[in-house]
């Protein structure tokens, strides 16, 4: 193999072990820099990430199921979900809100703040209890790597397609190296997938539900933040489970 075939292999490879530590609290990697080349890499794989922790809520709901009261159950996974994640999405959504709450001109440097505001913490508070009630009643459990797939696979669209209003950051490196071809190869991964389980309502629904953000932001600020990639997350997962909830009850 030679070397450029190499480079690309050590490069996916760390992509990979960023985008897992940039999503997710499991330990099994530890780069946290973001190098020169990998940033790009690390996007493709956010779908694949969401599909794994997907697949690991799946796994424990099925390995538990046969020894605990089953609404108990999903409330340990909406816990889980919430512990998995790093609560990182949520801080995003969060931030979000807060900014918008205040004049365009303050929404950036709003959002920008470490410290939570009110608005951003009631309307986070009043998002987890009705994700949690969602959750509770859903049955379609084998789903949730679609859900958890589709919803990062929307924020790699917006990254690719859509501006970003800052001009530093792991998301800038992401946006100037994430190429045509890792867009591709992600895209057929995503598709692999939703063909497998023929999820292709949740699909139209997710891409529907980016197009609605996007639009909205784009008027509003004139492009996406990490904050608004982490809102478009759990906007989508929220949408997703009501929509998987409205199909099981009819």
């Amino acid at each position: 193999m030679d070397n450029g075939k190499w480079a690309i292999l050590r490069h996916s490879a760390k992509g990979f072990a960023l985008a897992v530590n940039m999503l997710t609290i499991l330990p099994f990697f530890k780069i946290h820099d973001f190098f020169k080349g990998i940033n790009g890499y690390a996007v493709m794989f956010y779908p694949l990430v969401g599909a794994l922790l997907g697949g690991i809520l799946w796994l424990i709901y099925t390995l538990l199921l046969p020894f605990l009261p089953e609404a108990h159950l999903h409330i340990i996974l909406f816990v889980l979900w919430v512990v998995l994640t790093g609560a990182l999405h949520l801080d995003g959504l969060s931030d979000t809100i807060d900014g918008l709450f205040v004049p365009k001109e303050r929404a950036e440097e709003v959002m920008k703040d470490p410290h939570a505001g009110g608005m951003g913490m009631i309307f986070s508070i009043t998002f987890l209890i009705f994700k949690a009630s969602t959750l509770w009643f859903l049955d379609a459990i084998y789903l949730l790597p679609v859900v958890l797939m589709l919803s990062r696979y929307n924020a790699v669209l917006a990254i690719y397609f859509f501006p970003y209003i800052r001009k530093e950051g792991m998301s800038t490196l992401a946006k100037q190296e994430f190429t045509k071809q890792q867009l591709i190869i992600t895209s057929l991964f995503v598709l692999s997938l939703v063909t497998l389980t023929n999820s292709w309502l949740l699909f139209a629904f997710s891409l529907a539900t980016l197009l609605l953000i996007k639009r909205f932001f784009i008027k509003r600020l004139g492009g996406f933040s990490g904050d608004i990639y982490g809102f478009l997350i759990e906007v989508t997962e929220l949408l997703l489970l009501n929509l998987l909830l409205i199909g099981t009850a009819t």
